[in-house]
């Protein structure tokens, strides 16, 4: 009896008038309402940013098939502005407009949650990060250096996502004011503003915030008439009090947990189905409308992961954004997959059958393929960039990869070199040879410089940009050498520089040669396929680096784990021939990389 009563309540979105019919979708009181009847939003979240666009149809089924009726789905503002001022919804990748139209047509409804600030483990939070060559930026607020490019982004998007609107015949049911501002900061005219903004560029449809379950992070993040998503909404008390704290407006859980980040040097994290399960149906229960974050998580590709602080520290996020989700990394179903499944089948009619799952995206296994030595990161240095003394890679106008630091070293010579802050992993060399590391996340700026008979030894510090902080209040993370470093006590000056973005065109017009002994190496090795399917390339026998194959950038990897394997998409892989490109950081000799069908 239940299923039966919950039907009409639970799954309206399934059939669509019509793509020219407009809808509505409103409040009454603390309930949705689709053209004029409750509605309870079943949400799956997953980014289409971390999702090969070839894939985005059969993720979308997924989530479907499981229960779902809606799709929820981060905008990342720097994913689409990747210079200031040129931005890109076009290509197939960044298409948001396509991977919206393809939800509607596959029945769902969607939640845009566009930002500005995103947070979703990216780099910056979705912040592009050419805001950060401003000396005093100041972000989520009203400060004018952040406001100005706000505005230019919020008018952009709005263009491409107007027509998506329900009412006008859309699947975009709401739109999420900035993310979880209550965790941040406490400037409501700020969520204000944005709001006003939104409805300037034509943005007619219902508001929602999203915040934790707290008094503080409530008063602060909410916004009167905009509906109170929970991250997560897990008890009747949570409910209770959102509703207290911004009365006569909808609450939902905009953030369900089935599982959680996993940064580098950490075991994968794992979370309980069972618990997962209790609160699902604590949820359906109370006719409580949800949002899974994630249904399916997916892939931090190229250098799109972002990073946490704890207190002083710092944590990279791993490449695999698998996130212990239902639909795995891979796109298949998990255990956590079917009883989901089986418990939403629970809630509907007996007349109303999920679809079938779909088939799996075919994966394969890949022989040993056989690296090189290719090319050197010393052979491919770009023009120097004169500076008395190091700056952030971002003042140089730069915004991933790495950059070079050079100096003849006068006056002191050896002793204890300090780099105050790498940001975020170095290796150091003196006139060439390597002498050690250094990493930020292991606390450690510093180390030992020996005494060389050269009167004008050379010192060259690389530094790797891994995640800029995505969350809290250290978010204003620049990356390379961001103040000074001293030699025993002395300041160094006199700098050249050598920015290395490693961006695709930097990996076309890689210069081969014989690289030598010296870490810094890139690795190449071509492999033949009879027909293109997933795999994951095991970078077991690596130490720390990057892979790009067929010029596509699968991420970073390191043996500090718990990540060994990086998910390469059969989608981006070619019959017949195809090229694996490595650079590692500190190996010196090739090794062979094998691909297995599955990650574990």
């Amino acid at each position: 009896m239940r299923g039966i009563i919950f039907s009409t309540l639970l799954f309206l979105a399934v059939s669509f008038v019509g793509a020219a019919d407009g809808h509505t979708f409103s409040f009454g009181g603390d309930q949705f309402l689709l053209d004029g009847k409750p509605f309870q939003i079943i949400g799956g979240e997953m980014h289409y940013a971390r999702i090969p666009a070839e894939y985005w149809r059969h993720r979308i089924r997924m989530a479907k098939a499981m229960g779902c009726n809606t799709v929820a789905v981060y905008v990342f503002w720097s994913f689409h502005e990747r210079s200031e001022g040129v931005f890109d919804f076009t290509s197939p990748e960044r298409d948001v407009a396509r991977f919206l139209r393809m939800a509607q047509e596959e029945g769902m409804w969607a939640l845009l949650r566009p930002g500005p600030y995103s947070c979703g483990e990216w780099d910056f939070g979705g912040l592009p990060s050419y805001m950060l060559r401003h000396p005093d930026l100041k972000i989520r607020c009203l400060d004018p250096h952040y406001m100005a490019p706000v505005e230019r982004y919020i008018r952009a998007l709005a263009q491409v996502v107007k027509p998506l609107q329900v009412t006008e015949g859309g699947p975009i049911l709401m739109v999420q004011i900035e993310n979880e501002y209550g965790s941040y900061g406490n400037d409501r005219a700020y969520l204000e503003r944005l709001r006003q903004l939104w409805k300037q560029a034509g943005i007619t449809v219902p508001f929602y915030t999203s915040d934790g379950a707290t008094v503080p992070m409530l008063e602060a993040g909410t916004l009167p008439g905009a509906a109170v998503g929970l991250d997560p909404g897990a008890t009747t008390e949570q409910f209770e009090l959102a509703r207290k704290m911004n009365p006569g407006v909808p609450v939902f859980s905009s953030e369900s947990y089935p599982g959680w980040l996993t940064h580098w040097g950490e075991p994968w994290a794992r979370r309980d189905a069972g618990k997962l399960i209790r609160e699902l149906r604590f949820l359906l229960d109370k006719r409580l409308s949800f949002s899974l974050y994630m249904a399916h998580g997916g892939t931090n590709f190229g250098f799109s992961a972002g990073a946490n602080a704890y207190g002083h520290g710092y944590s990279a996020d791993v490449t695999s954004y698998d996130l212990d989700a239902p639909i795995n990394e891979q796109g298949r179903p998990t255990a956590k997959y079917h009883a989901v499944r089986s418990l939403l089948r629970n809630y509907r009619a007996a007349n109303d059958p999920l679809p079938e799952i779909p088939a799996p995206i075919p994966a394969s296994a890949v022989p040993p393929i056989a690296m090189e030595p290719y090319a050197s990161i010393w052979e491919n240095l770009p023009e120097p960039i004169a500076s008395v003394q190091p700056r952030p890679m971002e003042s140089y106008g730069q915004d991933y990869g790495l950059i070079a630091y050079q100096t003849t070293l006068l006056g002191q010579k050896s002793g204890t070199l300090l780099v105050t802050e790498v940001h975020d992993f170095a290796t150091v060399f003196l006139d060439g040879r390597y002498i050690g590391k250094l990493d930020r996340a292991a606390g450690t700026h510093t180390l030992t410089l020996p005494a060389i008979e050269n009167p004008k030894p050379v010192l060259t510090i690389l530094v790797e940009a891994m995640g800029r902080i995505n969350y809290s209040q250290t978010m204003i993370d620049r990356k390379g050498i961001t103040e000074r470093v001293s030699l025993s006590g002395m300041t160094l000056m006199n700098w050249r520089v050598y920015p290395l973005p490693l961006n695709e065109e930097f990996i076309v017009k890689l210069r081969a040669g014989k690289p030598g002994d010296r870490p810094g190496i890139f690795f190449r090795g071509t492999f033949n396929l009879a027909e293109p399917a997933d795999t994951f390339l095991d970078m077991t026998p690596y130490q720390k680096g990057i892979v790009w194959v067929n010029g596509r950038n699968l991420g970073r990897y390191w043996d500090l784990g718990p990540q060994r394997r990086l998910y390469c998409p059969g989608a981006w892989l070619r019959k017949g021939k195809n090229e694996i490109v490595v650079l590692d950081l500190l190996q010196r000799e090739p090794c062979n990389i094998a691909g297995f069908p599955v990650m574990e």
